[in-house]
């Protein structure tokens, strides 16, 4: 989420076709919370259990949101969430989809063997990471790779394959 705010607010991207409306989160402690107030846009922490997605709807609606960016949201979102916003939510998930849906993608992906690994942006459906894919970005997989250094290269591929794929979708809007 920092990725795309500052791909929004940078003055070097005035072309940039988007901005952040706003930031919702069940998380009060979520890092990209502070960061968003930080930049001075509009916070929100929801109930998480359950999920109020009738305040999620209320915020996204008085924003005038036209595209929901999950970051970190490590939720399953209600089918009729997602047919209210049907073709405006995209996530981004760590692995080349199809393959490794799910969590620890990245574990996923070395316990395979795989020598290429990545990201997906992709629009959110009722099935987990199976919706059309919008963007992928690629990273080797290196001989001596664990866990945590193939997700830190493919984390910073996330940043850049999130803000590429909100621009494309941007532009065709």
């Amino acid at each position: 989420m920092q990725a795309l705010i500052a791909a929004c607010k940078n003055r070097s991207n005035e072309d940039f076709p988007a901005e952040v409306a706003c930031v919702i989160t069940n998380n009060s402690s979520a890092a990209g919370l502070k960061f968003a107030e930080r930049e001075k846009i509009p916070t929100f922490v929801v109930a998480d259990k359950p999920l109020d997605y009738d305040e999620i709807n209320k915020i996204l609606m008085q924003h005038e949101v036209d595209l929901v960016c999950l970051a970190g949201f490590m939720r399953i979102l209600k089918a009729d969430f997602l047919s209210k916003w049907n073709n405006k939510v995209i996530n981004i998930h760590p692995s080349l989809l199809p393959s490794f849906k799910g969590l620890n993608a990245q574990e996923q992906a070395l316990n395979a063997g795989v020598k290429i690994a990545g990201c997906t942006v992709h629009y959110v459906t009722p099935d987990v990471d199976a919706g059309a894919i919008i963007a992928q970005s690629s990273v080797p997989v290196l001989e001596n790779d664990d866990v945590q250094s193939l997700s830190e290269r493919i984390l910073a591929e996330e940043h850049k394959c999130y803000v590429a794929a909100v621009r494309l979708i941007a532009e065709k809007n």
